[in-house]
């Protein structure tokens, strides 16, 4: 299974996002969407499935080893020591991110366990932004799970697997939106209440970014929580 994941180079709406997030940890959770980006581009930009689990596994030590060492000189690492670490994230909690993306290549069919899989550790992003934001109390897992879920649907598309990882994250955003965001955690809320809106957009129709409709929720999330 490979997957083209990635995020548009001109996204209004994350930049909105972002600027929800309490200033001092603003920098802490654009360089764990960086990381996920770079995840991203790594299988988008990889065929051979064994290729991508060494350029995976590679990613999964690099993680590890900030806890002990400095990083090396890759910017995403870098960005990673300077503005995560500091704030109580360590490297070895964010490689389960990198577990989630490797169902991706290891996985030819994509069933319900390995949706499973792959929402629990791509998802566990929210949780390591959750600890850097100090956002206490706001359903990290479940936003999380849903949101990355959603993306996965938008770029496989339609067919049985587009569906399935709809009707997967479908009730984890749900269930984590029907709850009153923090302050802190509003940036995250918003990330989660984005993909819902994708959801509900036809597998073939481009993405409305940053159209009226889509701003006006976020900001409205941003006021209320909710």
């Amino acid at each position: 299974m490979n997957a083209s994941l990635n995020t548009p180079p001109e996204d209004p709406e994350r930049a909105l996002i972002l600027s929800y997030a309490p200033a001092p940890g603003r920098p802490a959770l654009a360089a764990l969407l960086a990381l996920d980006e770079a995840l991203a581009l790594l299988l988008r930009t990889t065929s051979q499935p064994a290729v991508g689990q060494l350029r995976l596994a590679w990613w999964r030590e690099a993680l590890a080893k900030l806890d002990t060492a400095p990083p090396p000189a890759e910017p995403v690492l870098r960005g990673l020591a300077a503005e995560v670490l500091p704030r109580g994230v360590t490297g070895a909690s964010l490689v389960p991110i990198v577990h989630g993306w490797e169902v991706l290549v290891e996985e030819e069919a994509l069933d319900g366990l390995a949706l499973a899989r792959y929402a629990a550790g791509r998802g566990s992003l929210f949780v390591a932004a959750g600890t850097a934001l100090g956002a206490e109390g706001d359903p990290l897992v479940l936003g999380g799970e849903g949101w990355a879920l959603a993306d996965l649907a938008r770029h496989l598309g339609d067919g049985a697997e587009a569906d399935a990882a709809r009707s997967a994250a479908a009730p984890r955003l749900a269930q984590a939106l029907a709850a009153r965001w923090s302050r802190n955690g509003r940036a995250l809320g918003a990330l989660a209440h984005r993909a819902r809106m994708d959801l509900d957009l036809p597998a073939d129709a481009l993405l409305p970014i940053g159209a009226p409709r889509r701003v006006a929720r976020l900001l409205w999330h941003r006021l209320s929580g909710r």
